[in-house]
């Protein structure tokens, strides 16, 4: 028997008697109650020492004490306890009183405030003094329905924080593909506001209603990106004002100023005098089989030996894409992520080609179809039907790797390949 000492009555105390009186009345297994108990252990305010000694006390106690009409009660002696936990006294007498304010546990006291108990020979609990763990039976169902409320609550906020971060990366794109291109518009001073945005970003802890409030403000900035954006192309810039002036003096008349990197199709540029067309698809500039003005590399040279100082604007007389590293990145985040833990900033297509090829085997495509990808489809191509089947490949869009490269390198050898509408379409929230 041991001395358990006088307690002062609080209000939290007084409610885990009560609590420990509904307990009696119920018949719940000592493991849900506990378990339930454990499982929103952070939000009810216990810590990790808190649940050893819980474990403790359920150790000790038999599944005929979870009955109703009975209480699990635990007699154990203070020298017990610290034997098992590894606490000193001073803490054992801490976490036991943590149990009791947050109300898992009740004490019983005996008459002479000591713990004591006897079972009869079925085991059951004639008499005993000590500490309740009725409680817990009590509030199980109350733990359990806020271990959903919380996982409901964990999903809402991951899912907060994924459009969060998607909405970040388009803004980013666009400002700075802007800003690369020189288009005209108040891009500075957005650009100044995003910081400021990103600057608020909010913790990991924050809940829901914070993170709501957060969305909802930079979705309204991407929309007034995407105007600024959208206006920038009504206004003829300075490149687009000499190419004119330069064909003016020439006696060429172009039908319309809009960039053909805002057409799907083919741009057509209608003159006086009788021109070829280029097509304005990344896919086309790139694609060493179907570019017979690139230079050709030897049938016995190895891969590692081509010259990829490439990119994906095009050479004199060609229009520069869309496509760069920016958009790629923010396109494909888990390329980006892995490309960058793996080999460090992205600086160019070299980069990009280089992580591609590191990452090849962790998406499942082998040594023979990239080889075939690259001399197909072109280095940087090639680089980017990696980052794009990675990422369809982790989020499960795709089930066979390989089978769609094959794809990609056979709708190029016939001149159906749009790889670019796959980037925006997923830089816009699409699905391609």
């Amino acid at each position: 028997m041991t001395q358990s000492g006088w307690r002062k009555p609080t209000p939290e105390l007084l409610q885990a008697q009560r609590f420990a009186e509904v307990g009696e009345q119920l018949t719940i297994p000592k493991t849900r109650a506990i378990v339930a108990t454990k499982k929103v252990a952070a939000a009810i305010g216990l810590k990790s020492q808190d649940l050893l000694l819980l474990d403790t006390f359920g150790a000790v106690t038999q599944p005929q004490d979870w009955e109703q009409g009975r209480r699990p009660i635990v007699w154990a002696s203070n020298h017990f306890l610290m034997e098992q936990t590894g606490f000193s006294l001073a803490t054992l007498r801490r976490h036991v009183r943590r149990l009791c304010e947050v109300g898992v546990i009740s004490m019983k006291d005996s008459p002479n405030g000591k713990r004591w108990g006897r079972r009869d020979a079925d085991g059951v609990i004639v008499e005993a003094y000590g500490f309740d763990l009725a409680p817990m039976a009590a509030r199980a169902e109350e733990f359990e329905a806020l271990y959903e409320h919380l996982q409901a609550e964990r999903a809402l906020c991951a899912s907060l924080r994924n459009a969060i971060t998607v909405t970040r990366r388009m803004i980013r794109a666009k400002i700075e593909k802007a800003l690369e291109t020189g288009l005209r518009g108040p891009w500075p001073n957005l650009q100044d506001v995003f910081r400021e945005l990103l600057e608020g970003l909010p913790a990991r802890s924050e809940r829901a209603g914070g993170l709501e409030c957060y969305l909802d403000r930079i979705k309204a900035f991407l929309t007034s990106v995407e105007q600024s954006f959208e206006m920038a192309f009504d206004w003829p810039t300075e490149t687009d004002a000499a190419h004119t002036s330069k064909a003016s003096s020439e006696g060429q008349k172009t039908t319309h100023m809009k960039p053909t990197s805002l057409e799907n199709d083919t741009h057509i540029l209608t003159t006086n005098e009788p021109k070829s067309v280029i097509s304005n698809r990344f896919e086309t500039k790139h694609a060493a089989g179907v570019v017979p003005k690139e230079p050709m590399v030897a049938q016995d040279e190895r891969l590692e030996d081509i010259d990829l100082d490439i990119s994906w604007s095009t050479h004199t007389n060609k229009r520069s894409s869309d496509i760069d590293v920016p958009t790629l990145m923010a396109s494909c985040p888990h390329f980006a992520e892995m490309a960058r833990g793996s080999q460090g900033f992205m600086r160019d297509w070299n980069d990009v080609h280089r992580a591609a090829a590191a990452l090849r085997p962790i998406v499942g495509i082998s040594e023979d179809a990239w080889n075939v990808a690259n001399k197909i489809l072109g280095p940087a191509v090639a680089a980017a039907s990696i980052a794009l089947i990675l990422d369809k490949s982790t989020e499960g869009e795709i089930k066979s790797p390989g089978g769609y490269l094959r794809g990609l390198v056979e709708r190029a050898q016939i001149g159906e390949l749009h790889l670019d509408r796959s980037f925006y379409g997923r830089l816009s929230g699409g699905s391609v």
